[in-house]
C-alpha cells in the first residue's frame, strides 16, 4: 500500500502521538501548530509542553503555515479540541481539496449547537467524507509504541476499513466501523463519566462507589447512544465500553484528574483541558430536551455549576426510586 501525506492538525499530546504513529505506519507527516516552539521541538524529536520527558524519532515535518500543511495532502487528521473544531476547520476550508478525507481525533459535543463532531465537518466541507479515531489510548503510550487499539469509523464501511489498514503499525492496531455517530457519542461521553468517577475518588467515597458508578454510568452511555441511533455492540467496544475503562481509571486521563480534583474541592482554573466539562454541559441539555433519563450526566452538569455539591450528588443518586438492573 502506498504511503500517504497525512496531515495533522493540532500539536499537543494527542496530535503529536498521533504524528508519530502514521510516521511508524510509514507515511510522510505533517504536523501544523499554532506554537512555534513547540513546532520546533517536535520536529527535533521532543514535545516538552505537552509530553515531558518523552523523546521520540524525528521525521515529522513541522509548520505554523496552514496553508503549507494542506497543500498536497492525502488525509487530514483533526486533533484540535472540540470546542475549537469549526474555528480551525473553517480557516483549513480553502486550503483542503475536495474528496480528502478529514478524520476526527478529537473527543465531544459543540457546547453552544449540540452539534456532533461529524456534522460540524459536513456542513463545512460538505465535499470530504468524514471519519472519526477514537479508543482506548493515552497519548504517552502512543507516543513510546506501547501496544494499542482504536477503531476508526465512517459511513462507508470500505473508506473506514481503508483508513484503519493504513494507520495501522506494529504497536497501533485498527479496527473499522460503519457506525460513526455510535464511535463519536461513546468517545464524548465517556469523557463526562470519567469526571464522575475521578471526583468519587477525589472525595474519598470507595472503591465500590467508584465501580457502581462506571458500572451505571454505562448503561447511561448505552441509553443515550440509543437516541441517537448507536448501535448496542459499538458502545460495548473499543470507543464505548474500552475508553470507558481506560478514562475512568487513571490519573493520566484529564477527565479523571479533574474529576479528582473536583471530589477534592481543589481549585479547578488553571488545570488542563478537561473535554468532558464542556460535553457535560451540553450532554445535560440535549438528554432533559430528548426525555432521556440520564441522572449521572445531570449530576456531572450540576457538580460543574457548583449547584450541589459531591455528597448531595451521592445522595440524589442513591435515593432514586429502585427499579430492575436491565431497566
Amino acid at each position: 500500500m502506498s504511503a500517504y501525506k497525512v496531515t495533522v492538525l493540532g500539536g499537543g499530546a494527542w496530535g503529536t502521538a498521533l504524528a508519530l504513529a502514521m510516521l511508524r505506519a510509514g507515511h510522510a507527516v505533517t504536523l501544523w501548530a499554532r506554537d512555534a516552539d513547540s513546532v520546533e521541538a517536535i520536529a527535533g524529536g521532543q514535545n516538552p509542553r505537552y509530553l515531558p520527558g518523552i523523546t521520540f524519532e524525528p521525521g515529522i515535518v513541522g509548520t505554523t503555515d496552514l496553508t503549507a500543511a494542506l497543500v498536497g495532502t492525502d488525509c487530514v487528521l483533526v486533533v484540535t479540541p472540540a470546542q475549537a473544531l469549526r474555528g480551525v476547520l473553517n480557516q483549513a476550508k480553502p486550503h483542503v481539496a475536495a474528496h480528502v478525507p478529514l478524520v476526527l481525533c478529537a473527543k465531544g459535543i459543540e457546547r453552544d449547537t449540540g452539534t456532533l463532531l461529524s456534522d460540524i465537518a459536513g456542513e463545512i466541507l460538505p465535499e470530504n467524507p468524514v471519519a472519526a479515531l477514537s479508543g482506548p489510548s493515552f497519548a504517552t503510550d502512543v507516543s513510546r509504541g506501547l501496544p494499542t487499539a482504536v477503531v476508526v469509523a465512517a459511513r462507508d464501511e470500505a473508506r473506514a476499513s481503508a483508513l484503519a489498514m493504513r494507520f495501522s503499525a506494529a504497536n497501533l492496531r485498527c479496527y473499522s466501523s460503519d457506525d460513526l455517530i455510535g464511535v463519536e457519542i461513546g468517545g464524548a461521553l465517556k469523557n463526562v463519566f470519567a469526571i464522575a468517577a475521578g471526583a468519587v475518588t477525589g472525595a474519598g467515597l470507595g472503591a465500590s462507589a467508584q465501580a457502581a458508578l462506571v458500572t451505571r454510568g454505562f448503561v447511561e452511555l448505552r441509553r443515550i447512544g440509543a437516541a441517537f441511533g448507536a448501535r448496542p455492540e459499538t458502545l460495548m467496544g473499543l470507543s464505548g465500553l474500552g475508553d470507558l475503562m481506560l478514562t475512568c481509571s487513571s490519573v493520566q486521563s484529564r477527565n479523571f484528574a479533574y474529576g479528582v480534583a473536583l471530589g477534592k474541592g481543589e481549585e479547578l482554573s488553571g488545570r488542563p483541558l478537561a473535554e468532558g466539562v464542556a460535553t457535560a454541559y451540553i450532554a445535560a441539555r440535549l438528554t432533559r430536551e430528548r426525555g432521556i433519563d440520564a441522572p449521572i450526566v445531570e449530576a456531572v452538569a450540576a457538580l460543574l455549576d457548583r449547584a450541589i455539591t459531591i455528597n448531595e450528588a451521592v445522595a440524589g443518586l442513591m435515593s432514586r426510586p429502585l427499579r430492575a438492573e436491565a431497566d
